[in-house]
């Protein structure tokens, strides 16, 4: 029986029991109960309320539209162009992604206004349709490293740092379905205060490579590098590594074996600025090493750094048996980089006549389309499959000739 119908029978029985002696109306009650499925005391109090027909319904309030078609599309396109931000660190790059819509839209100055005043909860509401998460599964390929671990201190304090220069690090391997052989690996840097992010793509786990990828990094960054902490891999865990730390005067200091808070920071970077990006593909020529470092270099650091706005973790609050996490103003990377007196002036001056001249939308233009080039190197066909599966002829193979995983 639906509502409807419900509210009919209540409409034929309620003068009826209002008229009724105090056994009859148990009688009547009983029924009601049984029929309409209702709580007994749900029931008495509709049968002892104003009668249906003199019931007022409440109107509905209906929410005003402050934000029309057009300012709605400006902002999806703000939103895909920026790769999907979430609501408040949208709102935090507006102002950044405004100034260059008028160059692809036409923008009037109610729009304009619109867009700097939105709020995170009702851009929340109006992208909740476009809005999708794809989860995949993370391969690892780390081991504990042996070297040199009681000369490397493990981390026991937190990162509460208040100046630039400390940065947790790690390798995200890029081998597809199949860990043999040489591939590419990413080595993924973060800065705790300013999440500042640089990245560079490195053929296998060597040492020296990892080292000379460090110093590449180390002259890049627009403040001095005071420490880095790593998790056990050997590729981190050498003499090489430890000969440059000590060298350069930074502090060198390496997580608990496998436990991953212990560099939660790094972690959460691995998939925001790398598997988010490249995929789960397995990248193993030289072609590819190149193409992925121009893009490490060059549009991915500027688009990162530049326009896309971060929260950090100010403290946890509990409540019960829940645990509130507060959260400061969200800010792009560059920007905290610019709060900083701890930096190198030359380089910070560098960056702010670049970004300047950068225009957003073209940039993850650029991005897509090299990201486009490089999925299509990406090595498809396994050695399993080849060595195994005779239906891949030698005209799939030949698809991939420079790809030295298919003549192993």
């Amino acid at each position: 029986m639906n509502t409807s119908a419900k509210m009919q029978y209540l409409k034929s029985i309620y003068q009826r029991y209002q008229r009724s002696t105090r056994i009859e109306k148990r009688e009547i009650l009983n029924e009601f109960c049984k029929v309409c499925k209702y709580n007994r005391k749900y029931a008495i109090r509709l049968l002892n309320a104003p009668a249906p027909d003199t019931r007022k319904n409440k109107p509905k309030r209906e929410r005003e539209n402050l934000y029309g078609h057009r300012a709605i599309s400006i902002l999806e396109a703000i939103w895909s162009a920026s790769d999907y931000l979430c609501s408040q660190r949208l709102k935090a790059a507006l102002p950044l992604w405004v100034p260059w819509v008028k160059q692809r839209f036409y923008i009037t100055p109610k729009i304009k206004r619109q867009l700097l005043s939105i709020s995170s909860s009702t851009i929340d509401r109006r992208l909740s349709l476009k809005r999708g998460r794809i989860k995949k599964r993370i391969y690892g390929t780390t081991k504990p490293g042996t070297l040199l671990k009681h000369q490397i201190p493990i981390k026991t304090d937190n990162w509460d740092v208040t100046i630039p220069g400390f940065l947790e690090v790690d390798l995200v391997s890029h081998s597809g379905s199949s860990a043999e052989g040489n591939f590419i690996h990413s080595l993924n840097c973060t800065d705790i205060h300013t999440t500042w992010t640089e990245t560079r793509a490195v053929m296998g786990r060597g040492q020296t490579m990892t080292l000379k990828a460090f110093k590449d990094i180390k002259e890049q960054l627009p403040f001095p590098l005071k420490g880095i902490d790593s998790d056990n891999g050997g590729e981190f865990i050498n003499y090489h590594l430890k000969a440059f730390c000590d060298r350069y005067k930074i502090q060198f200091t390496r997580g608990r074996p496998y436990k991953k808070d212990d560099n939660a920071h790094i972690e959460q970077k691995n998939w925001t600025h790398v598997r988010r990006i490249f995929g789960y593909f397995r990248y193993d020529t030289e072609e590819v090493l190149e193409l992925m470092n121009e893009l490490y270099r060059n549009e991915l650091k500027w688009f990162t750094n530049f326009f896309q706005p971060s929260v950090k973790l100010v403290k946890k609050v509990r409540i019960g048996s829940k645990l509130k996490r507060i959260y400061n103003e969200p800010k792009t990377p560059f920007q905290r980089v610019c709060e900083c007196k701890e930096t190198k002036p030359k380089e910070v001056a560098r960056l702010k006549k670049l970004f300047l001249s950068l225009n957003p939308f073209e940039l993850s233009q650029r991005i897509e389309k090299k990201l486009t080039r490089i999925q299509g190197l990406a090595t498809k066909i396994t050695k399993f499959q080849r060595t195994y599966l005779p239906e891949y002829s030698e005209k799939e193979t030949a698809l991939y000739p420079s790809s030295p995983w298919l003549h192993s």
